[in-house]
This record gives structure tokens, C-alpha cells and sequence, in this order.
């Protein structure tokens, strides 16, 4: 009997303004160890590892005496990294994964390609600027630096909500449960390139 391929991966990303290191294992149980110096933003990676049963591992040091904006993309950017190296040839994956996810009043939906092509569609109607001092336009800058290093298209959309809190999570737990439809392997198609294309 064949092993599984292990779809794991580790990028260490070191800039002038941040040092991050990032270990993911696709096929895991949603195991975590967050430590980005942003309080919400490992709040918010948490959902994807939950709801994705992704194990994540991410330590991120940044200039966060300046803002979190440099902490919050280069941590999409090196997840995106390292998305897709442990995703390796796509060979037998579903490709696309969506998900529908309410928390209270809030609704959101998020829709992913593994297409190789990078793409963001982003509408999120925030009802105000800050979640406690998090900043909600940092959360279309980690989603673009994980769609432009993943290679993939994303499409969020925030349907409703009153509570900016509420609409972040929704997005990034429908985004964990995208990624694992997306990147689940199907029986059906396993060791074929999930595309007409031959490649993706």
C-alpha cells in the first residue's frame, strides 16, 4: 500500500520590517500555535486552522511600534507561501471550496479556485473602522498577500451584518471551510490535474 504524501510545508520570511515563520500541514485537526503579536489577528487565524483542520504554526515578530499593517500582510503572504508549496502539483485536490458561515446576525461567504491565476474579489461593508485597535482594512491586505502567493482566486463577500466582529469571523471561518473543500483529495480523481488544462 502506497504512503500518503505528506502535504506539509514551513516558510521563514525575513524583511527589515518583519521575521516570520510559518508550518502548515494540510491534512491536520486544526492544531494551533499563533503568536503574531496582533491579538486578533491570532483570533482570526485560529478560525482557519479550526475550520479548515489545518494545522497552523506561525510566529511573527514586526514593527508593531509603527502599526500591524506590515505584521498582518507578510503573515498572508508567507500562509500563501506556503499554501503553495505544500499543495505541491494539485494532482487529485477538489480545486474549488466554498463555504456559508453566520455568527449571529452576521453571514458571509467565501468562494476559493485553486487556479494558479491570483484574484481577489473583496466586499466587506464594515459598520466601523476598528475591531478593539485592529484595524479592518489590514483584513483585505492578508487576503491579498495570500491570494497573490497562493496563486489562487478568492471571492468574500460579507452578505449582512451589524457587528464588525462578527463579519470578520464569519469571513475567515467560511474561508477555512473553502480551503478545506478546496484542497481536500478526492478519491474519484486521485493523481489527475483537476483542470482541461492538464496544469494548473
Amino acid at each position: 500500500m502506497n504512503k500518503p504524501i505528506e502535504r506539509i510545508a514551513a516558510v521563514t520570511r525575513n524583511t527589515n520590517e518583519t521575521q516570520i515563520r510559518v508550518a502548515i500541514n494540510l491534512d491536520g485537526t486544526g492544531q494551533q500555535k499563533l503568536n503574531t503579536g496582533v491579538p486578533f489577528l491570532d483570533h482570526m487565524l485560529d478560525q482557519i486552522a479550526r475550520h479548515g483542520l489545518i494545522d497552523l504554526d506561525i510566529e511573527a515578530v514586526g514593527d508593531l511600534h509603527i502599526d500591524a499593517h506590515h505584521t498582518v500582510e507578510d503573515v498572508g503572504i508567507t500562509l500563501g507561501q506556503a499554501f503553495a508549496k505544500a499543495i505541491g502539483d494539485k494532482k487529485g485536490i477538489r480545486r474549488y471550496g466554498h463555504a456559508y458561515v453566520p455568527l449571529d446576525e452576521a453571514l458571509s461567504r467565501v468562494v476559493i479556485d485553486f487556479s494558479g491565476r491570483p484574484g481577489l474579489e473583496y466586499h466587506i461593508p464594515f459598520t466601523r473602522a476598528m475591531i478593539g485597535n485592529f484595524d479592518v482594512d489590514l483584513t483585505r491586505e492578508f487576503f491579498q498577500g495570500f491570494v497573490n502567493h497562493a496563486l489562487v482566486s478568492l471571492h468574500i463577500d460579507n452578505l449582512r451584518g451589524d457587528n464588525s466582529h462578527h463579519q470578520c469571523e464569519t469571513v475567515f471561518k467560511a474561508f477555512g471551510r473553502a480551503l478545506r473543500m478546496a484542497t481536500e483529495l478526492d478519491a474519484r480523481a486521485a493523481g489527475t490535474i483537476p483542470s482541461t488544462k492538464g496544469s494548473l
